[in-house]
């Protein structure tokens, strides 16, 4: 079972430079396809809307009603594009949202590098999350390292609130300290980390697959947060600025020896499903 904790549909293609098939290139439908084509049993859909798709959830809701079976989602609330981000008012917008589309929780992007994240344990901050929590829902954060000891401080309020990093918690090689603050958030039992988007860590080109010099972070994050709290994630169909789908998925299946073949298998869907499934 392959099951991807990280990708993205839009009905209109979101990034410049202009595209040719700009209502096709990021569609449901041919997320659908890549994963028939390269065995990928079911995703997880990170709402995003971002340049010119206001309406990302309703889509992202529409698409899965059909396709229950392949698809889970997290709808995009207060995220750094929106007027509404970090502004009074979260918690409820978070509740209508989660009334309305019924998703498995909501994704929340934090404004980077520029600010530390306090707002995460303001009243407001708060009440937001404690709707979540009450809620079961997943919380799908996009962040930086410097952003972490605000996470660590709502892990450890919201004990049973499963919090998911995108993209390993955004590392830079050449910049240690970061790493090193993802590290520590490993103490937060409920935090998971997101094996995706090595493009946006590495030193070299991010098309020069299969990006080694990240490989040591991934062992990194093996060994601290073990097995169970790593989720692998294509970043579909964004990794296709850098690389396929189906590299996407070998290059940690294939190229990520250090991990156990049990331990693969964890990875790769059976820590996703467990989430999804409680």
């Amino acid at each position: 079972m392959i099951m991807d904790s990280h990708c993205h549909a839009w009905s209109l293609w979101p990034y410049q430079p202009p595209v040719p098939d700009s209502a096709t290139r990021g569609s449901c439908e041919l997320l659908q396809f890549e994963m028939d084509a390269n065995g990928v049993d079911r995703a997880l859909i990170v709402c995003a809307e971002i340049e010119g798709n206001p309406d990302n959830n309703q889509y992202i809701h529409d698409k899965v009603a059909e396709l229950r079976r392949r698809f889970a989602f997290v709808i995009d609330v207060d995220s750094l594009w929106k007027d509404s981000y970090h502004q009074p008012g979260a918690a409820e917008r978070l509740l209508a949202g989660l009334e309305r589309w019924k998703p498995a929780g909501f994704t929340h992007y934090i404004n980077d590098p520029a600010e530390d994240a306090r707002w995460l344990n303001s009243a407001d901050g708060i009440a937001m999350f404690e709707v979540a929590n009450a809620q079961g829902a997943l919380a799908s954060i996009h962040c930086r390292p410097q952003h972490l000891r605000e996470i660590r401080a709502l892990a450890g309020r919201f004990p049973e609130l499963r919090i998911l990093l995108h993209h390993m918690g955004h590392p830079k090689l050449l910049e240690p300290e970061g790493l090193s603050e993802i590290l520590a958030t490993a103490r937060q039992d409920n935090v998971f980390i997101k094996v995706s988007g090595f493009y946006n860590s590495t030193t070299a080109p991010p098309w020069d697959y299969p990006l080694r010099d990240v490989q040591p972070v991934v062992h990194a994050l093996y060994q601290r947060f073990g097995a169970s709290r790593l989720l692998w994630g294509s970043d579909y169909p964004v990794c296709c600025q850098f690389h396929s789908h189906r590299q996407a998925i070998e290059i940690l299946r294939h190229h990520c020896r250090f991990i156990s073949a049990a331990d693969m298998d964890a990875i790769m869907g059976q820590n996703l499903a467990g989430l999804l499934d409680k």
